[in-house]
């Protein structure tokens, strides 16, 4: 298995139970309100559960994973710049930190090279 292989099964598989913890726990539920962005709570579950699913499937379809790789970085990004609104400190923001830089490398270590 190859380290892109491994990180894309790791972290799709963290995202589909992120997701479904987003779409489902009161304690996500919460964490949205204290967020103040409640009205986002779904849209982020959903897109974390299509975003890790997406990222298994890419193993065979690459397609996916390009899109679901820059998809979930954008979306941790996005993470990031809440935790840091919020004013959570590194303990909190360094997940979602840590799991953008991870979809970053997938994406940029996947892509097709021209040459």
């Amino acid at each position: 298995m190859t380290l892109i292989a491994l990180l894309a099964a790791c972290t799709g598989a963290a995202f589909v139970i992120y997701g479904i913890s987003c779409l489902s726990s009161e304690r996500m539920r919460a964490e949205f309100r204290r967020f103040g962005l409640e009205r986002f709570r779904v849209l982020t579950g959903a897109l974390e559960v299509l975003g890790g699913t997406g990222l298994v499937g890419g193993l065979l379809w690459p397609p996916a994973l390009w899109l679901s790789s820059g998809g979930l970085a954008l979306l941790m990004l996005l993470g990031v710049a809440v935790r840091v609104r919020v004013g959570d400190g590194l303990r909190q923001t360094l997940p979602a930190l840590l799991l953008m830089l991870v979809n970053v490398y997938i994406l940029s270590a996947s892509w097709p090279s021209r040459g």
